[in-house]
């Protein structure tokens, strides 16, 4: 399975912002659509990401001030991205390695997806789940 079967599960859309949205606009969008982490795009072109760990980092660094900062002073630039292509197994590898837990999927430059640990967690027990139901059918029948 690859992160490209995990999108067409899932959907491509993307909640995204500019690298000018101020943090404190980033965190009311991460608190309502309950997610963890927003890509900054510059047009189509990922620039960086912006995840909850990099909020509380920055709060801890430099106080309340963050919050009225632009996300390109508190972002990671050059996120770790990943190709639609590849298998769920690297990008699960890739980001325990990294310690990320969001991956954009690029394709020529572009964006277009993201994936979570939970997204790969659960593709991986479904299909592990499928493959125990196959064998308990092969072996009842």
């Amino acid at each position: 399975m690859t992160i490209a079967a995990i999108l067409r599960a899932k959907g491509g859309d993307v909640i995204h912002v500019t690298a000018d949205t101020t943090v404190r606009t980033l965190a009311a969008l991460l608190t309502e659509k309950r997610i963890g982490a927003v890509p900054v795009l510059d047009g189509e072109q990922i620039v960086g990401i912006l995840s909850e760990r990099d909020i509380v980092q920055a709060l801890a660094r430099e106080g309340g001030a963050v919050l009225d900062w632009p996300v390109a002073r508190v972002m990671t630039a050059t996120p770790i991205t990943v190709a639609a292509d590849t298998p769920l197994l690297a990008g699960l590898s890739l980001m325990t390695r990294r310690r990320i837990r969001h991956l954009p999927v690029v394709e020529g430059g572009r964006m277009i997806g993201i994936v979570s640990i939970g997204d790969l967690v659960k593709a991986r027990i479904d299909r592990i789940e499928a493959e125990a139901e196959a064998l308990r059918a092969y072996i009842a029948g």
